[in-house]
């Protein structure tokens, strides 16, 4: 790796993090720069991952204000998430990537939709607060499910799938859905951590410059989120969703 290509890498790293905190989808920043530097398309998906897990935890450590009263909510729905997110690493590693390849564009913008025309979907199936109990634990275990089956495989604009499954089925205000989503995410970053070391082509040079970048990047992210109202975080998300799919797309 050439001096030109760290510095590169690092500063995608930060912007990486940064995004990531405040909308998802900054692998949309780092993966392209792995891919420009001569990385395999598996081994670098796998390497960012490990890059941008460490953003992940730092994103939640920075919105800790916003997670007071969801601790029993988090710890109920992890073992979930941990489900989801083990079966997209093996779809990573064991199949091809064709497949999903095609539907991932579609998800992300399916996502961004979701949390565009949030407020006429819930019309439709009703208002999370009007759920019996039982009815909101099953969507919630059914959207944190399907999202970490999606960042399992594939890290990018998975920020943007969590805040648009969550806001559907959580009475909670979008910073509140947004520090969680920063949990979510750092849990699926660490599950894909032991599973990519230890079965994945790792370029470890690749993730000692870029993870430190996206440590700081996710801390100023985090913290830029919970100042903005919470319109112009909802637009700021619903566009970032937008880009990123119709990159996805278009690639």
């Amino acid at each position: 790796m050439s001096p030109l290509e760290a510095l590169g890498l690092l500063a995608a790293g930060l912007g990486a993090g940064t995004v990531n905190a405040i909308a998802g989808g900054g692998s949309l920043i780092t993966f392209p720069v792995l891919i420009a530097i001569g990385l395999p398309g598996v081994a670098a998906n796998v390497s960012n991952s490990l890059s941008v897990a460490p953003g992940y935890a730092s994103s939640a450590v920075s919105s800790r204000a916003d997670l007071t009263g969801q601790r029993r909510r988090v710890l109920q729905i992890i073992p979930t998430l941990i489900v989801g997110a083990l079966g997209g690493c093996a779809l990573l590693l064991l199949t091809p990537r064709a497949a999903f390849d095609v539907v991932v564009p579609f998800l992300v913008l399916g996502a961004t939709a979701m949390l565009a025309f949030q407020n006429k979907l819930r019309g439709l199936a009703g208002h999370p607060r009007d759920y019996s109990p039982r009815r909101a634990a099953i969507y919630l275990h059914v959207a944190v499910l399907l999202c970490g089956l999606y960042g399992g495989y594939f890290n990018a604009a998975l920020g943007v799938l969590l805040i648009a499954g969550l806001a559907l089925v959580l009475d909670e205000p979008l910073r509140r859905v947004s520090a969680l989503k920063n949990v979510l995410s750092a849990v699926v970053g660490v599950v894909t951590v032991l599973i990519y070391s230890a079965f994945g082509p790792v370029n470890w040079a690749v993730v000692a410059v870029l993870a430190p970048a996206t440590i700081i990047g996710g801390f100023v992210g985090a913290k830029v989120a919970r100042r903005l109202p919470a319109p112009v975080l909802r637009w700021l998300i619903i566009t970032f969703g937008t880009v990123v799919g119709i990159i996805l797309l278009v690639r």
